[in-house]
């Protein structure tokens, strides 16, 4: 675990998560003004507010490092080797609508690896992290190893565009497959909290679109997940952030085999 300026990048990214979930929590509630982004998609101040506290972490101990972040965008040398991937409240939508379904994710991807990682959870206080080797969850100063389980057959699914995958894979229709009720049943979080939660063993997997490569919403979440020993691709069943892109993150291979049989099913009836 590399120490720099006194604190690991593990700690750090609890730490900057930590600082985040805190402006997070404390606005939570309040009347926030919103600043319009695609169609469909707002930040609000506490997103704006959250991702300042995160970066006046990162730049205080790593003022080398580059960094992507939601809502500010690149900073740093475009070919840096060091990256921080900062999501400051994943769940806006929730968030603004009253709903404490958020998470605050931290990233390092450092060459091609992430080698730290944390998601907090800004109302149960919870922060997941990991150095790259171990997956943990820190809660009230002390850390327990997390430990994936597949016994609830919840499956979260993301089911917000864009849908690269499209027409082969769409989440909505892998929800309606038959062969999906007869073994899960689906959640839909609206939150990469929810890939955490495959790690921590409440969740059994976690299905989405997308392409994830150096993603502030996903890198966190999929560093925990391979840490804590879960299945981890992507929807075509080669490694995360290659080939057709997307993710399934399953708490065990033989989920993981089940859900990526009926991703492929519906390409097959779609190609």
């Amino acid at each position: 675990m590399p120490i720099i300026h006194g604190e690991s990048d593990a700690q750090l990214a609890v730490t900057a998560a930590q600082a985040g979930a805190a402006v997070v929590r404390e606005l939570y509630g309040r009347r926030l003004a919103r600043r319009e982004k695609a169609a469909g998609d707002f930040a609000t101040a506490a997103d704006l507010a959250a991702e300042r506290a995160i970066l006046d972490v990162l730049r205080a101990a790593r003022p080398d490092d580059a960094v992507t972040a939601e809502e500010s965008g690149d900073t740093g040398a475009a070919g840096a080797r060091r990256r921080w991937l900062v999501d400051p409240l994943c769940g806006t939508l929730n968030y603004a609508a009253q709903t404490m379904l958020v998470g605050v994710n931290v990233a390092l991807r450092a060459g091609a690896e992430v080698t730290a990682a944390a998601t907090a959870d800004p109302f149960s206080g919870e922060v997941f992290w990991t150095d790259g080797t171990r997956a943990l969850v820190r809660r009230d100063g002390g850390d327990a190893e997390l430990t994936p389980a597949a016994g609830s057959a919840l499956v979260d699914v993301n089911l917000d565009p864009p849908y690269p995958n499209a027409p082969g894979f769409r989440p909505a229709l892998l929800l309606a497959d038959p062969g999906f009720a007869e073994r899960f049943r689906p959640r839909v979080v609206s939150s990469t909290l929810a890939v955490a939660w495959v790690a921590a063993g409440r969740r059994a997997a976690y299905v989405t679109d997308g392409h994830l490569a150096d993603s502030v919403h996903f890198a966190a979440g999929i560093a925990l997940c391979r840490a804590a020993g879960c299945t981890v691709t992507g929807l075509d069943g080669e490694p995360p952030y290659t080939g057709a892109g997307g993710l399934v993150a399953a708490a065990d291979a033989e989920t993981h085999a089940a859900l990526l049989d009926l991703v492929n099913r519906q390409a097959r009836r779609g190609s």
